[in-house]
């Protein structure tokens, strides 16, 4: 069994906190994502876990084992970090067989192992060229051969595609995807960007300010985020939020601080009388057959397969997502309706969900 777990680790530098009691249990071949805007503690986080930081209390443990105090070499780890780290002087082959050749295995051995792993990457016409001869696609795919050859108990990755162009990070996810779904080993990777979270991840942990704010699988996280900061983080183009107080009756409506009212499809018995904030993905915004809510366009941007329309509403700006061509204009007046079953509900003094 190789799982991993993460029990009440804290870090400070001084007097500084930075990890504040974070508890994490990874499942044997688990893919986790740690995902957070800058600064949150996941790099740090992933440096705890592979010894390159120290813990200041608490406890990790992988296949069962505490690790707190072994060397990183001792615990069976293998990392890819975000600058690839591949030495200059070398092939790819003695690139990706040099940690084997540290551990003193033999020259057939490590021959087979960098050889198998570079049938799985498709290395197999590159093992004799050098790091300056390959594009960024390549040297990530070698980087990740390094880390296969070892057979380790865990795949660390450290924000791995951050350096590629958006469509070598699009090829790069699936390429990372298959390999987790041929090798089944534990991986536990980090990024700030929260589509490669959704699209990769079989659970995600979202972090922020060194603490865990929720931890689930994508589609838990994007349908019934816990909390304002995770329904905001989660999605691109990001969730629109409204603030105004929800009538009772059986007609849920939310007035906004202007006096304006927004019908509702439903509503939580607990929002009724409250000050809320509601939230409503860009994609289940649409054009109000009666009445409606007062919005003027500001910005147009056509991606092709929809239309991204950004949105003022008393002096809130929203974004919409369209998925039906429609011919409008910037300063144009339109009445949105906000009536999708799939609106959220946060309380506004706590931005917990109702």
């Amino acid at each position: 069994m190789s799982g991993l777990t993460i029990k009440n680790v804290k870090k400070s530098y001084g007097a500084v906190d930075i990890i504040h009691g974070v508890d994490v249990d990874i499942s044997d071949g688990e893919f986790v994502i740690l995902v957070g805007p800058s600064g949150c503690g996941k790099s740090t986080l992933l440096r705890m876990i592979a010894g390159l930081e120290e813990i200041t209390g608490g406890e990790i443990s992988i296949g069962g084992r505490v690790v707190n105090n072994l060397q990183p070499k001792d615990r069976d780890i293998a990392m890819v970090f975000q600058n690839y780290a591949l030495y200059p002087q070398m092939t790819v082959a003695q690139n990706m067989g040099f940690a084997l050749e540290l551990a003193g295995a033999k020259r057939p051995e490590i021959e087979r192992k960098v050889g198998e792993a570079a049938q799985i990457l498709g290395l197999q016409p590159l093992l004799g060229r050098k790091p300056a001869q390959l594009s960024g696609g390549q040297r990530q795919r070698v980087a990740m051969g390094r880390a296969i050859v070892r057979d380790p108990k865990v795949f660390l990755f450290d924000e791995p595609l951050s350096n590629l162009d958006a469509k070598l990070r699009v090829k790069m996810r699936a390429e990372i995807k298959a390999l987790h779904q041929r090798l089944k080993t534990t991986i536990v990777y980090v990024t700030h960007d929260q589509i490669e979270a959704m699209t990769m991840a079989d659970k995600i942990v979202v972090l922020q300010g060194g603490k865990v704010e929720q931890i689930g699988t994508p589609l838990e996280l994007y349908d019934r985020p816990r909390n304002v900061f995770v329904a905001g983080f989660l999605g691109s183009p990001a969730m629109n939020f409204l603030e105004g107080r929800l009538t009772a009756g059986p007609k849920p409506t939310l007035v906004l601080p202007s006096g304006a009212q927004v019908e509702l499809f439903d509503a939580p018995a607990q929002a009724e009388g409250k000050d809320v904030l509601i939230g409503i993905r860009p994609e289940d915004i649409s054009f109000a057959t009666d009445g409606g809510v007062p919005a003027t366009v500001t910005v147009i941007e056509p991606t092709g397969s929809e239309t991204h329309v950004a949105l003022e509403v008393e002096g809130k700006e929203l974004t919409w997502v369209m998925r039906e061509r429609a011919e409008l204009a910037p300063n144009q007046k339109v009445q949105l309706s906000f009536k999708s079953p799939n609106v959220h509900f946060f309380d506004k003094a706590t931005q917990e969900r109702l």
